[in-house]
């Protein structure tokens, strides 16, 4: 009897210890799995082209540059498709938006959707795909830089202020809201502004293959519809992301069948943080006054 009984306690050990086993291999396997998941951003090993959506201001962001940079060197990535919903932001925000796009198109083909706005930077960061595709009704455009102040000289002078401003030079601190500018310093910063517009007609005449004349004429602030940019070789085609997946295939032989995967940069705000750019984020003295002012035309939202 007692054999036995030796006998069932150890084939009860030996399966509680086959069990264990079994559940750790399991164990194992799963973790493996969720981890490579993590690794490729939820994302299996196969080919896709992946979406990545610009809108609202465009101002510079280290971490969507990195993004793009992954994007560039992922080898699941078959290609790129930007799709464009932004009035523009800060010229370098733009410039730096615009080189990281092109050193994904160095690497796979990238083509640019421009949905409802994309104008100012939201154009130039289109110019750096290899296509351009717009609405018939996009609106588009607005080539060109703006510097914006105030002189509130004479409402301080009302009020009984008079700032004082001690600086190493005429042209230092100008211009500012607390000096009348001068015209030497209005000269200055027009230069500025010069110097930046004509980079930005460069770009486009380079990326367009445009005769730098003729973009200099079209090149004055001016919005354009989708299908007026069209005629004007600002845009390639009308149409939708279709349109692009079609010049995918036919230019590039990647299949319509491989799917589309949305990539997008995971933030993590602070809920003060998100309250302050509601109310005083859409405040008259906000960091939008920095951008061309006719583009909020264009873009109902800022005005909510």
């Amino acid at each position: 009897m007692t054999l036995d009984s030796d006998a069932y306690v150890e084939r009860r050990r030996l399966k509680r210890g086959i069990l264990f086993w079994r559940l750790a291999a399991v164990v194992a396997v799963v973790a493996a799995v969720a981890a490579g998941y993590a690794r490729f951003d939820g994302y299996p090993l196969s080919e896709y082209v992946a979406r990545f959506e610009v809108d609202g201001i465009i101002l510079q962001d280290s971490k969507r540059d990195e993004l793009l940079a992954g994007i560039a060197d992922d080898r699941r990535i078959k290609a790129l498709i930007v799709r464009i919903d932004s009035p523009g932001g800060t010229f370098v925000g733009g410039e730096t938006l615009f080189r990281s796009l092109q050193r994904v198109a160095e690497a796979k083909p990238v083509v640019a959707v421009m949905d409802g706005v994309a104008t100012s930077g939201g154009y130039m960061a289109a110019l750096a795909a290899d296509y351009i595709v717009a609405r018939q009704g996009t609106i588009t455009g607005s080539i060109g830089v703006i510097f914006q102040t105030a002189d509130i000289t004479g409402l301080l002078e009302k009020i009984g202020v008079k700032p004082e401003t001690f600086k190493s030079g005429p042209l230092k601190a100008q211009p500012n809201p607390f000096e009348t500018i001068s015209p030497a310093a209005r000269e200055a910063t027009q230069g500025v502004v010069r110097e930046l517009y004509g980079m930005f007609v460069d770009m486009v005449a380079e990326r367009r293959g445009l005769d730098r004349t003729q973009v200099a004429t079209i090149a004055d602030g001016r919005v354009f519809s989708g299908r007026h940019a069209k005629e004007l070789g600002l845009v390639d085609a009308l149409g939708d992301e279709a349109e692009a997946r079609n010049w995918l295939a036919e230019r590039h032989d990647i299949a319509k069948t491989l799917p589309i995967r949305k990539v997008a940069l995971k933030r993590e705000r602070d809920l003060i943080w998100d309250m302050l750019d509601e109310t005083v984020g859409k405040a008259l003295f906000s960091e939008r006054l920095r951008l061309d002012g006719a583009i909020a035309v264009w873009h109902p939202s800022l005005w909510q």
